[in-house]
């Protein structure tokens, strides 16, 4: 598989991944180890909240979204690191059997000062459920490296 570098993105290029289907046993798990509130972690006593019943975490939701992106594209580029999120906003709630799908498009890029290769990419994120509805946006930024030499 090729490894993609800096200079082989675009601003506008435009990556869809998924569909990642969200199982009531992952949100439990995933509950109970980072974000244990009821409507996380206990199906009986979610019922009785807003949301009428169990939903992933916000920050789960944002591991999906980011599991999609490196699944489908950024495994496959030569990333650095991240340098922050930006702007990440939970629109409706992931519930257990939810098939979640991410667009994920290059906003911007900034290349680093020479002598140093690469540069910063500024990445949105648009995480769709099964009914197309959005469920979660927001942006973030990486360091990808240039090509060698």
């Amino acid at each position: 598989m090729t490894t993609l570098t800096f200079e082989d993105l675009a601003i506008g290029e435009v990556g869809e991944f998924g569909p990642y289907r969200v199982d009531e046993a992952e949100i439990v798990e995933f509950g109970r180890r980072f974000d244990p509130q009821r409507m996380h972690v206990d199906p009986e006593a979610a019922a009785g909240t807003i949301f009428g019943g169990l939903i992933a975490s916000g920050w789960h939701t944002c591991a999906i979204a980011m599991r999609l992106a490196v699944d489908g594209w950024l495994s496959r580029m030569d990333v650095i690191g991240g340098t922050g999120i930006d702007g990440v906003r939970l629109l409706r709630p992931v519930r257990p059997g939810d098939a979640l799908r991410a667009r994920v498009a290059v906003e911007e890029l900034l290349p680093s000062a020479p002598p140093r290769s690469g540069g910063s990419v500024r990445w949105s994120y648009a995480l769709h459920n099964q009914d197309d509805v959005l469920v979660m946006e927001g942006a973030t930024t990486m360091l990808v490296a240039g090509r060698p030499g």
